[in-house]
């Protein structure tokens, strides 16, 4: 059973529909990805899960039963625009905000003690937030997020203004959240972050799903018979033999005599067609199916699905 589910979300605001018809199904101890361009409205259906706002439609479940005001308690949500108060010194306002979510004095700065130590924040403690650069600001509302343990976490563009050494530690954070048992929703356009991360996703366009499964089963779907061989012997010999049905579309030559090939098979070739020929002229060092970028998916599902909206 998924731990939260949105089912048949309908959104219209002063006419426009924002969300049509959109679910999604959020397995216990996952990160679920959020996708779609500026717009789709993913803001939307993450302002409706955090009943911020209510759907013209549809319901909202939390563990099989309907989400109540109540069960909020068991949810974090670290919004993409920040919501801290500039005047406060950090440790009053992190004492502050998670009591707010049910901790008791005690508990909150026993929790908060473990947090600032693991972020080396500690002497940050006494510092106003308005002293705060930006990616130190985050880690603050991070830790208020994930303090209470909660069950269901919603991470918007949880990693923007953040140095790729503090992207990666909070990566690392999410990804043991995840094996400790926490299911994660995980709104970005950056999908390099989606590759590292996210074990399902929906993609929304156009106020619509226009894609949703495993990220693994939607690679697989949008693969394009594209194959990587690196090898031993002569490169512009294999690439004049390979030449025909096949288009070549990168080589590379590697230090100690290696040389890359990528090559894009027609729809009746196959994989083991293009290594036998291969093996044939040089020495195969290694051979994979190249897989397309969740970025690539992106902009591909993307756009099929503009040019399908404009020929309606």
């Amino acid at each position: 059973m998924p731990l939260f589910e949105a089912l048949n979300i309908d959104k219209s605001f002063a006419g426009h529909k924002v969300l049509d018809d959109v679910s999604i199904h959020v397995p216990e101890a996952s990160i679920y990805g959020l996708l779609g361009p500026n717009g789709a409205g993913k803001t939307t259906l993450i302002r409706i899960i955090n009943r911020i706002t209510a759907p013209d439609k549809g319901d909202l479940l939390l563990g099989g039963k309907k989400l109540t005001h109540e069960d909020l308690i068991q949810v974090g949500y670290l919004p993409e625009e920040r919501g801290l108060y500039k005047k406060m010194k950090v440790g009053e306002q992190s004492l502050y905000l998670a009591r707010l979510k049910g901790l008791s004095k005690n508990d909150a700065l026993k929790k908060l003690k473990f947090w600032f130590g693991k972020f080396d924040m500690i002497d940050w403690w006494n510092k106003k937030i308005e002293e705060l650069s930006k990616g130190m600001a985050q880690k603050v509302q991070f830790i208020i997020t994930v303090l209470h343990n909660p069950k269901l976490l919603i991470f918007d563009e949880p990693f923007s203004g953040f140095d790729p050494v503090n992207a990666s530690m909070l990566k690392k954070e999410v990804l043991d959240m995840k094996k400790n048992g926490t299911t994660i929703i995980f709104s970005t356009h950056d999908m390099a972050s989606v590759e590292e991360l996210c074990d399902h996703i929906t993609l929304i366009d156009k106020s619509k799903t226009i894609l949703e499964g495993k990220v693994t089963d939607i690679k697989q779907h949008y693969k394009n018979n594209l194959f990587e061989l690196t090898y031993l012997g002569d490169n512009n010999n294999l690439v004049q033999k390979l030449n025909g049905d096949y288009t070549i579309s990168h080589t590379e030559s590697l230090p100690g005599g290696e040389n890359v090939i990528r090559i894009q098979l027609p729809e009746t070739r196959t994989g083991n067609n293009l290594l036998t020929q291969a093996m044939a002229h040089v020495e195969i060092l290694s051979f994979r199916e190249v897989l397309p970028s969740m970025n690539e998916v992106f902009i591909k599902a993307v756009s099929k699905n503009s040019n399908t909206s404009r020929h309606e």
